[in-house]
């Protein structure tokens, strides 16, 4: 084991979810978890009697789930090298292609502060201003200063495994998890027609159907509806 992978276990081992949203992830919809992540800063060991608490502030934006085959994938944006290889090392675990669920996630950090007052303090303080605003969807984590993102990443893989169950149930109730005679699920098919209307829409260029014709193998079958799209456009 090389020091980095080390490092991970570490921040691991450090992190702790102290107040979690009281909401699954959505099934037909995106997902907007607000954190806050408290962290004793980095420098604590070499100052002594500090009483300084960092909060990180950010959303994490998860997008609708979606059948995949034949295992379980996950997209992730804005996170460092450590927190990708972090994600590497549950993708190599037994359990990781169960569901054959695709979360796709991203994570938007905005402020960064650093406080004069013990992280308990902070964490009750912060429990007290979220108690009073009502928010559903946002949530404390307790992390590791240097590897913060790390720790984010352990919340959103224990959220996933948490919802997962939930947003099956929901999508085998509309049938979406049916395999054709093609091997493709119905969530899938579900998913092209979508795309094809909101590129007429314009909310979507045609580049990102043709990556998910192309992931599926399915260009050929959609192939003159996918060029009449630019017909139409002319």
């Amino acid at each position: 084991m090389d020091i980095n992978d080390q490092r991970i276990k570490q921040a691991i081992r450090h992190t702790e979810t102290l107040r979690l949203p009281q909401q699954s992830l959505a099934t037909f919809g995106t997902t907007n978890i607000y954190y806050y992540m408290v962290t004793e800063p980095a420098y604590a060991d070499l100052v002594n009697n500090i009483r300084e608490t960092v909060i990180r502030e950010g959303r994490v934006i998860a997008e609708r789930p979606r059948m995949v085959t034949p295992y379980y994938l996950s997209h992730l944006e804005g996170f460092s090298t450590e927190a990708r290889r972090y994600f590497d090392m549950l993708a190599k675990q037994p359990s990781s292609n169960i569901a054959g669920l695709f979360y796709s996630y991203r994570n938007e950090p905005k402020e960064l502060t650093i406080v004069s007052d013990s992280l308990p303090s902070v964490v009750d303080r912060l429990n007290a201003e979220i108690d009073q605003r009502g928010d559903p969807l946002t949530s404390i984590i307790k992390g590791e200063d240097t590897l913060w993102d790390v720790s984010l990443m352990k919340f959103i893989y224990e959220m996933t495994g948490s919802s997962m169950r939930h947003n099956l149930l929901q999508m085998r109730a509309k049938g979406l998890l049916n395999i054709d005679s093609r091997g493709i699920p119905t969530d899938a098919r579900v998913r092209i027609e979508e795309l094809f209307r909101q590129i007429t829409s314009g909310e979507r260029e045609p580049r990102d159907l043709k990556e998910e014709l192309d992931r599926w193998d399915l260009f050929e079958e959609y192939e003159d509806r996918f060029f009449n799209l630019f017909k139409k456009s002319t």
